[in-house]
């Protein structure tokens, strides 16, 4: 357990550097935005601002979630996360509508300006940062295991590509298509509610306990493989914060004794450990009876 505190820990460095890229490009797309007459870029900063908001909701819930175990809550705060990313879900949503309605009032404004050279560099330079940031947080939410942190590096990925569509959009009005630049922005505004999108599912998809079938599956696979067992007689898997908790119904041997009974299902736990990462796993022994598992339903529970 102290190990899984240790990683959420170094998790929130990647936050902070998150953190700080945003803050520091969110001012110079804004600034250079409105100075040159660009709403792609000015729409890629209010991006950005959410993007703080966002990866501040990501740290805070790395913090609460390295909360010890406690009389209300048996299996830790792990969730924490979950539910700070759904709340950033909500703040991206209002800023992405904010955007495309803003880009839709600026369709019917007239002749536009034709945005700054400099914006354009702005943009380009925004993208090369974010692809950093991207790569770093990238290889640390591999190596500790946290899907809040790889949640933030695709974000990361999506604004780098955001940045590239809005210095498209300047460019493009350079070269006499000032329209490109307001597409540019409702690109942008289109992206924002797409990411608040995924956000949100796969936030609301684990907070009510919903689980990937084909990982399941592979789970499934590997305990079904595990010497003593005979068969499965029911699985299930939910995902807490970033750890995975299954309960598993595992036949064996009737005549086995307990204490080898009890050796099956450490063995299974060692292997669910070492081979899926996984630290939670209840399983609960029973002795197998021939014939019953053709009672059994496809989803592997008795009729």
């Amino acid at each position: 357990m102290q190990d899984q505190y240790s990683e959420i820990r170094q998790g929130e460095k990647g936050a902070w550097v998150s953190i700080g890229a945003y803050l520091v490009l969110s001012a110079a797309k804004l600034g250079a935005g409105y100075g040159f007459n660009s709403e792609a870029l000015v729409a890629d900063g209010f991006n950005n601002l959410t993007d703080i908001i966002a990866s501040a909701a990501v740290l805070i819930g790395l913090r609460i979630s390295q909360k010890p175990p406690d009389n209300d809550h048996a299996y830790g705060h792990f969730r924490a996360e979950t539910i700070a990313a759904l709340v950033a879900s909500f703040i991206m949503a209002m800023v992405g509508v904010q955007v495309l309605i803003t880009v839709a009032r600026s369709f019917f404004a007239g002749e536009r300006e034709v945005p700054g050279v400099l914006s354009a560099v702005v943009a380009i330079g925004s993208a090369v940062v974010m692809v950093g940031v991207y790569l770093y947080n990238k290889r640390l939410a591999t190596r500790i295991n946290n899907q809040a942190l790889m949640a933030a590096a695709k974000d990361n990925l999506s604004d780098a590509l955001v940045s590239t569509g809005a210095a498209i959009g300047i460019i493009g009005s350079q070269l006499g298509l000032p329209w490109l630049d307001p597409v540019a922005a409702l690109a942008v505004g289109l992206l924002i509610c797409k990411t608040a999108w995924e956000i949100f599912y796969s936030s609301t998809h684990a907070l009510t306990d919903g689980f990937d079938d084909k990982k399941l599956k592979t789970l499934r696979y590997s305990i079904e493989r595990t010497k003593g067992v005979k068969s499965i007689k029911d699985i299930k898997a939910r995902v807490h914060g970033s750890n995975v908790l299954i309960d598993v119904i595992v036949q064996v041997d009737s005549r086995l004794s307990v204490v080898e009974s009890h050796r099956i299902s450490d063995e299974i736990e060692r292997l669910m450990e070492h081979k899926h990462n996984i630290m939670s796993v209840h399983v609960h022994v029973e002795p197998y009876m021939p014939g019953a598992e053709e009672e059994a339903g496809k989803d592997g529970t008795l009729s």
